[in-house]
């Protein structure tokens, strides 16, 4: 804070944002007695570009970079001090003058399947409509069920779980972590899938705060927030995703578990119809945590050959 200012946090409108920008303060609040004062901190909700169109995928309309860009310009010029993102929204490369700061306890980081005919991917029914606007998600229920129609579906999570007790629908995906934040993990349509089955999307379960790099203050005030094994583990998803220029136009998915001293890197990258998919696993020092991301996405890179990444164009 800047004399009598509150502590400005920034977060995107949607209820999700706004539940996890508001545990972020109180978790603030707890750490640090001056700001567990009435009025010490603010949250601001800004409408990014992502938000103003729902009609059509990312890959569409620029990418990733729609869901923070408007944020990012808020920090710069100062309007905020931080920002609260869901970790999987941020862009590959952080914009520059921005840092990403803290990375508290990562949630549950599989996704949940939405359905009123079926509790798996394999029970679903013969050309099934899904309804996603991701990719990742696409392609991988595409490799094990061909026979799947796929439809654009954005929206927050109540519009989408809406649209399958509809019937507008036969099923959706969502994370879990979205999900449980917002109370509606023990939806009776809702299912956990194996991520063994769906990997999930680099970061996903994580929150990200960011700030002005360089702002001293409030890289203090977030440090107790810090959750070591959750940042270690996104620094190696983050590593891999930039080796394969990840994109909104790209289906990439990786995770990385800490047990101790040591991380399970698994990672794959597939062409958006499913058809063809590659995968890579390894496991090393926790410490190497960057490196094996980089080579696991080396790896996948190499073994993609001419025309993989076609589509892209």
């Amino acid at each position: 804070m800047a004399g009598s200012r509150p502590l400005r946090i920034g977060t995107r409108g949607s209820p999700l944002a706004l539940t996890q920008a508001n545990r972020v303060a109180e978790r603030l609040a707890a750490a640090h007695a001056s700001l567990g004062i009435a009025g010490a901190i603010a949250v601001t909700p800004i409408v990014t570009s992502g938000d103003k169109t729902q009609d059509r995928a990312l890959a569409e309309i620029g990418g990733k970079g729609l869901f923070t860009k408007e944020i990012d310009i808020a920090l710069i010029e100062g309007a905020i001090d931080l920002a609260v993102h869901s970790l999987k929204d941020l862009p590959t490369e952080m914009p520059p003058g921005i840092a990403l700061a803290c990375v508290p306890e990562r949630e549950d980081p599989r996704d949940m399947l939405i359905a009123r005919a079926a509790s798996t991917i394999a029970g679903l029914p013969q050309g099934a409509t899904i309804g996603t606007a991701s990719l990742r998600r696409a392609a991988q229920l595409l490799h094990r069920r061909p026979d799947l129609r796929i439809m654009t579906l954005r929206g927050n999570v109540g519009t989408r779980i809406a649209k399958i007790e509809r019937g507008d629908l036969d099923a959706t995906l969502l994370a879990l972590a979205g999900l449980k934040r917002l109370g509606y993990d023990r939806h009776p349509l809702a299912h956990p899938i194996a991520t063994d089955e769906m990997l999930p999307a680099v970061g996903q379960g994580a929150i990200a705060i960011t700030c002005r790099a360089g702002d001293a203050a409030t890289l203090a005030l977030l440090a107790p927030l810090d959750r070591a094994d959750a940042h270690t583990s996104i620094l190696a998803e983050r590593a891999f995703l930039r080796v394969l220029d990840g994109s909104c136009r790209t289906p990439i998915a990786a995770l990385a578990e800490i047990d101790g001293d040591r991380l399970a890197m698994r990672g794959l990258v597939a062409t958006p119809d499913g058809r063809q998919l590659l995968e890579t696993s390894s496991e090393g020092a926790r410490g190497d945590a960057e490196a094996m991301g980089r080579d696991a996405g080396a790896e996948l890179l190499g073994r993609c050959g001419p025309g993989f990444f076609s589509f892209k164009s």
